[in-house]
C-alpha cells in the first residue's frame, strides 16, 4: 500500500534544552524529512506551554520554508479565534509569495492555550463561536479580488493558499465537508471520534473550487527504532507527557525511563485513551500496524508526530519510516 506520510512537528522544548536550541531541531528535522520525500511538516500554535516553542506559527513557517526546497509547510494549525482574518490573510500571503505552492494554512477554533492566556491575547472570549464564519471570511481575503470589494488582504488577495479543517469533533468535520475543504483529524491526542468523523465528513462533503472529494489526514504517534524494545523505549518520554496531563501536572518532554509505575485504573485508561493512535516498534512493526490504520480508517494521507526526547533518535524514526514505506 502507497501512503502519503507527513509530519506534525510540535517544536518541544525538552528537559534540559532552551528555545534557540529547540527551533534549531525544529530547522534540522524538517530538512531531514524533505530529502525524505514526506509530504508536508506543519506546525501549531500554542501559547503559554513552556515546553512547545511554535507559539509565533508563521514565523516558524517561513524559516523553516527557507531552509527546505521541496516540502510543503504549513500551519497544523493557526487557531483562528485568537485572530483577525485579516491578519492571517496577509501572514499567509506574504509566505505563499515567498514560497510558492508551499504553504499550508490548517485552522482550529479551539485557542491553544488556557483561559487567562487567552485573555492576554486581547480576543473576545465567544470568538470560537464566530469561527465557520471567519474561515469563510479568511476564505474571501486570500480568494480572487471581487468587484466592489473594499477590504483587501496584501499580500493575500488570489494568493489561493490552500485551508483546511482542523478538528477532534463532529463540528469540524461538518465544517470542513460544507465548505468543500480537506479535513485533518487530531488522533494523536483525541482519537475517540475519529471514526464518527470521518463518517461524516464523506456523507457530507460538498465538492469546492478548492477540492472535489473529500481528502482526510488524520495524525497518529509514531516512534519508529532498529527494534521494537528500544522503541518502546523512547516511547517513555510521551507517556510520562500524557500521564503529566491528565493528572494535571503538565511537563516537559523528559529523557525516557526504564520503568513508569502503574496507575490507578481510571487514570490508566485515560492515558491509554490519549494514545490509542500510537505505533511504536521497528519499521516493521510500525508499517504493519500503520497499513492496517489507513485501510479501516480509509485516510488520503496520514500525519506523524514522534514526540522523541533524542534530536537524532527522532531523526532516525523518521528515516525509517520512510524507508519502510519506500522499500528502501
Amino acid at each position: 500500500m502507497n501512503i502519503k506520510l507527513s509530519i506534525l512537528d510540535l517544536a518541544h522544548v525538552p528537559v534540559g534544552s532552551d528555545i534557540p536550541q529547540a527551533l534549531r531541531s525544529a530547522v534540522e528535522y524538517a530538512q531531514r524529512a524533505d530529502e525524505l520525500g514526506y509530504e508536508r511538516i506543519w506546525y501549531a500554535e500554542h501559547h503559554n506551554m513552556p515546553g512547545i516553542a511554535s507559539a509565533a506559527t508563521s514565523v516558524l513557517i517561513g524559516r523553516v520554508a527557507a531552509a527546505t526546497s521541496r516540502i510543503r509547510v504549513g500551519a497544523g494549525g493557526i487557531m483562528l479565534p485568537n485572530h483577525s482574518p485579516l491578519v492571517i490573510a496577509e501572514q499567509f500571503g506574504t509566505l505563499e509569495a515567498l514560497f510558492p505552492g508551499r504553504i499550508d494554512l490548517g485552522l482550529g477554533r479551539a485557542p491553544g492555550t488556557d483561559g487567562l492566556t487567552w485573555r492576554a491575547l486581547r480576543r473576545d472570549p465567544r470568538a470560537s463561536e464566530r469561527f465557520p464564519d471567519d474561515v469563510q471570511e479568511l476564505q474571501t481575503l486570500l480568494g480572487p479580488v471581487q468587484t466592489a470589494q473594499r477590504i483587501r488582504a496584501v499580500p493575500g488577495a488570489d494568493s489561493n493558499v490552500p485551508l483546511w479543517i482542523l478538528g477532534s469533533s463532529l463540528f469540524g468535520a461538518q465544517l470542513a465537508a460544507q465548505l468543500g475543504l480537506p479535513y485533518a483529524f487530531a488522533s494523536h491526542f483525541a482519537p475517540a471520534a475519529l471514526f464518527d468523523a470521518l463518517q461524516v465528513y464523506r456523507q457530507m462533503f460538498r465538492p469546492s473550487a478548492q477540492l472535489q472529494k473529500p481528502y482526510a489526514m488524520p495524525a497518529v504517534n509514531v516512534i519508529c527504532a532498529d527494534t521494537d524494545e528500544q522503541a518502546r523505549g523512547l516511547f517513555t518520554s510521551l507517556q510520562n507527557v500524557v500521564i503529566g496531563l491528565v493528572t494535571g501536572s503538565p511537563g516537559r518532554l523528559a529523557p525516557p525511563v526504564d520503568h513508569i509505575d502503574a496507575l490507578p485504573e481510571p487514570l490508566q485508561q485515560r492515558v491509554d485513551s490519549f494514545l490509542s493512535c500510537s505505533f511504536v516498534g521497528s519499521p516493521a512493526t510500525v508499517k504493519s500496524g500503520l497499513t492496517q490504520f489507513v485501510a479501516d480508517t480509509g485516510a488520503d494521507e496520514v500525519m506523524v508526530a514522534s514526540a522523541i526526547f533524542d534530536p537524532a533518535a527522532r531523526q532516525r524514526s523518521a528515516e525509517l519510516l520512510a524507508r519502510a514505506f519506500s522499500g528502501a
